[in-house]
Order: structure tokens, then sequence, then C-alpha cells
């Protein structure tokens, strides 16, 4: 099948990093695209503009999405809660599981052509990475290394509509590993690294590894995936793995900055992050400035394999050092990085 010139296609969660880059790869080959944004979400976000329609809706909520979808070819379900702390646990399973099975559920009754389920590599066992290796869409999780609410909430939500897609909804799945680029605007735990880098907040790096890909990337490996996919099947979408100390190496090299030079032990990371967490989450009930489940995810190495995609979906990415300067470039020109470091990086880039 092929996305075609107007068709009709309903992307949850538009307003998002990932939901924003589709969004826009969706316009860029005429795609008639409806935005569904949360409550309380900004309608005239500048990221929709272009957009055939807006929709506000709880996707959890039963029949919110029926009118939307009836009219659909395609559907691309990427709304889901994502931190590393939260204030009630209980919103990431209504979100992440009730929304996702419903949205699912909603566009099979409608009669839609292909529902995109957007997951996450955080679902895939690491088993095979501690000893050098990279893992892909095959490795099952242990159920005890799904660290927090945002992993276990995910884990249970493609088991759902895993199940769906077994009786028959016309599902793909995909498994982002770690994008980054322009609009990251929350940030996401690795567009933090970088603000935190650009903003000489880093004195030191945790010996961990990961796969870096631009959200553009991302993006167009969605449209292949609606377009390619195997009904039931999951696709890794990744980019390049790197280590943190290449991944600080590749921001020094296209900024001039100094990388920093001190590893720490993940054993200490995850000992201040219990403290963290014990005395501003357990106690003041806010934010911990060191997340438990960021550091537990440092302590591990989250290699992964995308041939599948590569191979079955003609998936391509660039280079991690493009998308990290990509990023970089956001990050200073949308004020992310105070002055006169901002004025320093932005010469820096341009050379």
């Amino acid at each position: 099948m092929t996305i075609e010139q107007g068709d009709p296609v309903v992307v949850t969660g538009a307003a998002g990093f990932i939901g924003s880059a589709i969004t826009r790869a969706l316009l860029e080959r005429g795609a008639a695209v409806t935005a569904v944004i949360e409550p309380g979400a900004d309608p005239a976000d500048p990221v929709l503009k272009g957009v055939e329609s807006v929709v506000t809706a709880d996707v959890a909520e039963r029949g919110a999405l029926d009118a939307p979808l009836r009219c659909a070819r395609f559907c691309v379900h990427t709304a889901a809660r994502y931190a590393f702390w939260p204030k009630d646990p209980s919103h990431y399973y209504r979100t992440n599981v009730e929304g996702s099975r419903e949205v699912v559920r909603a566009a099979w009754r409608a009669g839609v052509e292909r529902v995109c389920y957007t997951s996450t590599v955080a679902t895939i066992g690491l088993q095979r990475t501690a000893d050098g290796g990279s893992a892909n869409e095959d490795d099952y999780a242990h159920v005890e290394h799904l660290f927090g609410n945002y992993k276990r909430s995910k884990y249970v939500a493609e088991h759902e509509v895993l199940r769906l897609a077994a009786q028959g909804a016309p599902v793909v799945l995909t498994q982002p590993t770690f994008p980054v680029g322009p609009l990251d605007r929350r940030p996401t735990p690795t567009g933090k690294v970088i603000v935190d880098f650009l903003n000489g907040q880093m004195p030191g790096y945790v010996d961990t590894s990961f796969n870096v890909v631009h959200v553009d990337d991302l993006a167009a490996g969605h449209l292949l995936a609606l377009e390619r996919g195997r009904q039931g099947a999951s696709y890794v979408l990744g980019g390049e793995n790197v280590t943190m100390r290449e991944l600080l190496a590749s921001l020094a090299a296209a900024t001039s900055l100094r990388a920093p030079t001190l590893r720490v032990p993940s054993a200490v990371s995850i000992a201040a992050a219990r403290v963290s967490d014990a005395v501003e989450a357990g106690l003041l009930r806010r934010e911990p400035h060191v997340p438990l489940e960021g550091a537990q995810m440092a302590a591990t190495q989250m290699r992964f394999d995308d041939s599948r995609a590569r191979e079955e979906l003609g998936y391509t990415s660039r280079p991690a050092a493009d998308s990290l300067r990509d990023a970089a470039r956001y990050f200073v020109e949308a004020g992310y990085v105070r002055e006169p470091r901002a004025a320093a990086i932005r010469e820096a880039l341009e050379r």
C-alpha cells in the first residue's frame, strides 16, 4: 500500500516530539492529516500548521476518536505519557495501555486500512548487550529490568496491541530508539543530556551506550511501516550505536566545547539517584533532580539492531554526529542555552 496525495491520516500525539515529525512527513507527502492532541494542549500550536483539522481528545475515552477515524485511511498512534517521575502512576496506564487499546479498537471498527502503533525499545530485553551485542525485536525483556512506570506501562500496552493484531486488527508496530533533533521541546531525556552539555552542566559521564536517531529519520520510518510493514510485526527504528563518551565527543567536535573526562561509576550514579528519589520524590513530592529510573537505565548498555526495518522496509538513517549537530543547533536557537555560551556555540556550528 502507498500513502497517496490527499489520503486522510489520523495522528495521535501530533504535537509531541515524534508525533509532530511524523505529521510534517505526512504533510510533505500531501496527506490530509487530522491531528489529535490531549485536553489542555494548544490547538493553535505552530507545529500543527498545515493539518486538515485538530481534534482535542482523551485517547482512553471510548468513542472519542470514532468520528475522525471513520473517514481515515491510516492512523499513527504516538500519544503516550513519558517521564521518569510521575506524581500519579495510574496516568501512565490510562494513557499508554487503555489509550492504545482504545485507539486500535476504534480504528479497527472504523475500517482503517492500517494502524501504526509507536511502541519503544524499552520493551526489548538487553541480555545480549552486556557482552557487546545489540538487541533486536526478538529479545524478550526480563520483567525485573522494566524500570519505572513508563517502561512497564509500554510493555503492557504493546502486549495489548499485539493481542488485538492477533485477532485481526490491521496493526504494525514501531520501536524507536533514542531520538534527537529539532522541536525536542520538553526536552526528552536524551535531549536533556545535550542541553546539559551545551550549558556546561555535565562534570562527568556514566559508561553507558545507546542508539541515537534523528527524529526525521524516525518519522520516515513510520511512513515506511505504514506502507510496507507486515501485519503484527515490530520494527526497531534506530540510527547509530554510540557510547556516552562518543556522544559527548561528537558534540564537542561540533560546538568547540570541551567534553567531560570524569567517568562516574554506575554504582555512584544509582546511589545518588536513590537518595534523590527518597528525599525529593518521597518526602518533598517533587520531581527528583537525579531520577532513579534514568540512573538504572544508564547502568545498562542500550545498543540496538534495526536490520529488520532496513531489510524489510528500506529504512535508512543518517550518522549520529549529524543528528547531534541538528539537535544542538535547535537547542541554541530555541533559547535552551544561556548566553554568552550560545553565541560561541552558534559560531562553531556555522563553521
